[in-house]
């Protein structure tokens, strides 16, 4: 059984953490409660994660070891990472890299895998380029790693489980943004949406890729019966998601500690629902072990739906309570034409099937979140370019 590690605190003083330090631990104290039917069914297997240094491996990396460091009677979780880390290698990487269970392998994915790959139980893979400012601007390795290294991918764990050995489950990472722009009847959107999508685009190279990438999963599933199974991430922030990233919530955090105006580049109208890592976090290990094959989940939160500027608005108001922030919203235009061409006018999951079939439950508000998320964001302002 998982063993809390708040008590391992009192050992190292609470008053020597600081506050996005207490902030991770408690994260992954909660990711571990909620997965206590699934991280023992993972003991002494082997989990392969691609991308595991960029925003979600974050989580998903630190929450194995922290579920090794608390069931010390089981067998560990023995986890290997494939990145290529053109972001850098990141300090919270550096920190645990002579973890015994953990096996840091420095890897591109739209390359050849290695030779001596060796088998897994389990793979999640989640490498891919998922800011829009960064994959407009790098399109064709976006689609490379979510089609040629997913198909890499699904052949190798095809053929390792011709030579009798059995992968327990695979796990892509897909997108919301295979909906596109939902139409208003289809808003809370469910899986079975087909989509509203744009194959020619400024978004494409990520949309299209993804709905591909669902498309070979489904494939692999049913034809070589591989235990693929899909998630789509619904707007999830937080610990881990660097402040350089140029997505909307790391955006306004650099604005609030450079103490400037929170700048909105549209009418701030776009409606969206935002998911709190820990709890997406613990949606996709569930999916790993619990989806279906062959089919997709949607994984965030289906409310509160609000708008961008009220986002923003309760970023300000968060800020004040922290860190006595002084300024306030503002409006400009980007001098980038194509950043609001394509960009979806609300995007809010329905969660049912995740709930019904994977046990999701997600609970953190988003003032909840947004406070954890702005005093991680106070401890690590200084990012490379993700």
């Amino acid at each position: 059984m998982f063993r809390s590690q708040e008590q391992e605190w009192v050992k190292v003083g609470i008053a020597d953490l600081t506050s996005s330090q207490v902030i991770v631990r408690k994260d992954l104290d909660y990711i571990c409660r909620g997965l206590q039917g699934e991280f023992p069914e993972l003991s002494g297997k082997k989990l392969l994660v691609t991308g595991g240094a960029g925003f979600l491996g974050y989580y998903l990396v630190q929450a194995v070891l922290h579920w090794n460091q608390g069931s010390r009677q089981a067998s560990p979780i023995y986890l290997t990472i494939y990145d290529n880390y053109v972001r850098g290698f990141p300090d919270w990487l550096a920190r645990i890299h002579n973890d015994p269970n953990l096996n840091l392998v420095q890897h591109d994915i739209t390359q050849p895998l290695p030779e001596h790959l060796g088998s897994f139980d389990y793979v999640v893979h989640a490498a891919s380029i998922a800011s829009p400012t960064y994959y407009r601007k790098y399109p064709i390795e976006t689609m490379d790693a979510n089609v040629k290294g997913l198909r890499s991918l699904l052949e190798a764990f095809r053929r390792q489980r011709e030579l009798g050995q059995p992968v327990g489950g695979i796990l892509f990472f897909s997108s919301s943004e295979i909906y596109g722009d939902p139409t208003p009847e289809n808003i809370p959107t469910p899986e079975s949406y087909r989509g509203n999508v744009s194959c020619t685009g400024p978004r494409a190279c990520y949309d299209e890729a993804k709905r591909f990438g669902e498309t070979l999963c489904v494939n692999f599933a049913h034809y070589y019966k591989l235990p693929v199974k899909v998630v789509r991430p619904f707007n999830n922030y937080g610990p881990g998601l660097k402040i350089s990233d140029r997505r909307v919530l790391p955006d306004f955090a650099r604005d609030v500690l450079a103490g400037r105006d929170i700048v909105v580049f549209s009418d701030g109208s776009p409606r969206r629902t935002y998911c709190y890592v820990a709890d997406a976090v613990t949606g996709y290990f569930k999916a790993l072990l619990r989806g279906r094959p062959g089919e997709a989940y949607n994984i965030g939160i289906d409310a509160p739906e609000i708008s961008v500027l009220e986002l923003a608005e309760r970023v300000v108001r968060t800020a004040r309570e922290l860190f006595d922030y002084k300024g306030t919203v503002r409006h400009a235009t980007s001098h980038d034409r194509d950043y609001l061409r394509d960009n979806p006018s609300r995007r809010c999951p329905d969660i049912t099937k995740a709930r019904t079939e994977l046990g999701y439950r997600p609970s953190i508000s988003i003032d909840e979140g947004l406070k954890r998320a702005l005093l991680w964001y106070r401890d690590h302002q200084v990012a490379e370019d993700a």
